[in-house]
């Protein structure tokens, strides 16, 4: 097959064996001489180990901690906080403490149940409330400040009409991954082979180079065929991968470690929950004087990536609104919970929710249509970041509200709700909009100072190419599109370019697969890759072509100071939710759904709807439907049906356009499309609710509890009772 227009659909490279049901998950993998390896987990949030009794272990069970760790006890990450096998303390429910490993896992699990450990128990810190209230510095795992100087916002406030004073909460999202996540270590006398579900193989191999304290070539990590990511596969397979690497060993033997469900809910990383504080100046007619952002997210135990995910959140915070004399500053604090990781948006989501729905109140306060006060502020071509940075590239927003005002006729709707909302006391109609972008890579220099990203192709004897990076596919398509502008550069049949898993042995290290960039920035780099191999073709001869990261030219990025351009690229989003609220139950129905997105240029029409409707659903039920509470520093729901993320009957068909814009830097103009897709659901849901029920809200989710309690104070007990 070859390849007219890039964006023409093709079959994807893993299609049949992931609908035949043949691909092999790493659960449906066994190896000689392999053990499964199960963890004592902490049973308390917070306290020091006074003592561990193991019971007697079988023949072939044994038990593994921190004394077998080579190197130091410590997961890779950014700090030194995460200890693979806690030793000393213990900072939340679930952390790893020791594992046991065997043949059969029933009895794995039974002497687990014998393990005695004693503890000294101390005060835990079980939310984020409680950690702002502390203002202990010790409990600051991050923080960032930028922006307006507070002595002239100060001055501006002294001559506003009114000072608006919001704050607005998010909580935890999980991830859901079909496939839970999955580790094994091959072991062999000259090296260690870890293979499974993940989605960044050179974080794993530096963790465990420094855990196994080993030289590079005793270390492979290998991706297996992976059943979804959104970030629960960043950063949180570097401590599995730990945990069977120094077992295998310790005990010379090849150990497996799955989790179930429940295990899998109760302690791997989730979305950070949030509290955002608006402060925003007004003038007489409603006008934005000055705005005010500060940013709280909940780290959890340990910083992880928590500091990264902060940075995201604030370079959000503003939105896609050009707001004058703006300042934000932000922190991550310590709980004594799960630690809370990367997730779909990193950090995005959070500042979304809390801008749009702030924006949204203060349209109401200037008795102005949402979507008419929005676009007054709507950032231009030209214009400054909040950072100092430069939107460089057209931005197409106005264009894609027209589109969408259009297909979803939300004028005219709008009148509609208000007259039926009049006649019906039970059912109510509501209408809200969402406006969104998203910056492309790595933050600042990332790609340039930390990343330093690597492609190499390799063409066979054959004529066959193949790719060689060590980005993974988990479900988002890159096994098919990166070959589709490989195989187009070369003018090759779609068949003869080839992308195996990789296997950090054979590939370079062409960065994580996080951030919307692999197809904009490993793209682009396979795409001059292909140029370079075209111009050297020799047919019949093995050839090989390498290619490095090469920066865009822009604003210097200061992490210190948080200016200059975040980001080379932004993507664009325009959401409209309608909705249906029962006022007797609380109950919300979908009615119509509308999405316009500039991502660029699009490398395949299918897998990008998929991204649109996937994203647009975990969006949507991060906004009213999936919540996700911890008690004491406990995990409540620890099933998919407990947690409750959409059904189909949930979701309705979504109507979405993607308008072109190609970027010069994107392979055939493409940018970053995976997390903008989720960015605009919960705002725009929460716009429909508050037009449906003429009520405001502070938080997501908003679930029939929350709407019946908001009716409750609006309307008094008794008017309430009455209106039934």
């Amino acid at each position: 097959m070859n390849l007219k227009d890039i964006s023409t659909s093709v079959p994807k490279k893993d299609h049949k064996g992931k609908v035949s049901g043949q691909l092999p998950y790493i659960s449906d993998v066994k190896v000689e001489n392999m053990v499964y390896g199960v963890l004592y987990r902490s049973p308390i949030a917070y306290g020091k180990i006074i003592s561990i009794q193991l019971p007697n272990l079988p023949e072939g069970y044994e038990a593994v901690g921190a004394e077998h760790i080579p190197g130091p006890n410590y997961v890779k990450i950014i700090k030194e906080d995460q200890p693979i096998f806690a030793n000393e303390w213990v900072n939340y429910i679930g952390e790893p403490i020791l594992m046991l490993t065997g043949k059969d896992l029933d009895i794995l699990y039974s002497l687990l149940n014998e393990v005695k450990v004693e503890f000294e128990e101390h005060q835990a810190i079980y939310t984020l409330d409680e950690a702002i209230k502390q203002k202990s510095v010790s409990l600051v795992l991050a923080s960032y400040e930028f922006g307006e100087s507070l002595e002239n916002i100060s001055a501006i406030e002294q001559g506003a009409h009114q000072i608006i004073e919001e704050e607005y909460d998010t909580g935890y999202q999980e991830h859901v991954y079909l496939e839970p996540q999955g580790m094994l270590a091959v072991y062999k006398d000259d090296e260690i082979v870890v293979q499974g579900s993940m989605q960044c193989l050179y974080y794993i191999k530096n963790a465990l180079l420094s855990a196994l304290a080993c030289g590079d070539d005793e270390v492979r990590v290998v991706q297996s065929p992976t059943g979804g990511g959104f970030g629960g596969k960043e950063d949180y397979p570097s401590m599995m991968a730990c945990h069977v690497a120094v077992a295998a060993r310790a005990v010379k033997k090849s150990v497996m470690l799955v989790f179930d469900r429940s295990e899998d809910m109760l302690v791997t990383t989730k979305r950070h929950p949030a509290k955002l504080k608006y402060r925003t100046a007004l003038d007489k007619e409603g006008n934005i004087l000055s705005m005010c952002v500060d940013i709280f997210l909940d780290g959890g135990a340990n910083v992880g990536l928590s500091s990264v995910v902060l940075q995201r959140a604030l370079l959000n915070s503003a939105g896609v609104y050009k707001i004058p004399h703006f300042h934000a500053k932000g922190y991550v604090l310590k709980t004594n919970t799960v630690p809370n990781g990367a997730f779909r948006g990193f950090g995005a989501p959070q500042s979304f929710a809390g801008i749009e729905s702030h924006i949204g109140h203060l349209s109401k306060l200037a008795k102005i249509d949402p979507l008419e006060y929005k676009r007054k502020y709507l950032v231009k071509q030209g214009d400054p970041t909040i950072t100092k940075g430069k939107f460089r590239d057209p931005i197409l927003v106005e264009e894609m509200i027209e589109d969408v005002l259009n297909v979803s006729e939300y004028k005219k709707k709008k009148e509609d709700f208000q007259r039926l909302n009049q006649q019906n006391q039970r059912y109510k109609k509501g209408i809200g909009t969402s406006l969104f972008l998203h910056g492309c890579g790595f933050t600042g220099s990332g790609e340039r100072d930390h990343i330093k990203a690597k492609v190499k192709l390799v063409k066979s004897k054959d004529d066959q190419v193949s790719l060689k990076i060590s980005n993974s596919d988990m479900g988002q398509g890159i096994l098919t599109t990166l070959c589709k502008i490989v195989a187009k550069e070369l003018n090759l049949p779609f068949e003869d370019v080839l992308y195996p898993y990789p296997d950090t042995k054979e590939v370079p290290d062409s960065g994580p697969t996080v951030a919307s960039r692999t197809t904009m920035i490993v793209g682009k780099l396979l795409e001059r890759a292909a140029k370079k191999l075209k111009n050297q073709w020799q047919t019949g001869v093995e050839q090989e072509v390498v290619e490095h990261y090469v920066h865009r030219e822009m604003i210097p990025w200061d992490e210190l100071t948080f200016t200059g351009d975040a980001y080379p690229a932004y993507s664009w989003g325009v959401n409209i939710v309608e909705v249906e609220v029962d006022t007797l139950t609380g109950n919300l129905k979908l009615e119509n759904v509308y999405g316009n997105y500039e991502v660029g240029k699009v490398i395949d029409e299918r897998i990008m709807k998929g991204q649109i409707d996937g994203g647009l659903a975990q969006g949507l039920a991060y906004g009213y439907l999936e919540k996700m509470t911890s008690k004491q520093g406990r995990i409540q729901q620890k099933s998919i049906s407990d947690y409750g993320p959409p059904t189909s009957m949930d979701i309705v068909s979504i109507e979405s356009k993607v308008f072109d814009n190609p970027y010069a830097d994107g392979p055939y103009g493409a940018k970053g499309a995976g997390e903008l897709t989720l960015i605009g659901g919960a705002p725009a849901v929460q716009a429909a609710i508050e037009d449906a029920l003429h009520t405001s809200f502070q938080q997501i989710p908003i679930t029939p509890e929350v709407i019946i309690e908001s009716l409750w104070m609006k309307e008094g007990e008794e008017g309430w009772l009455n209106l039934h």
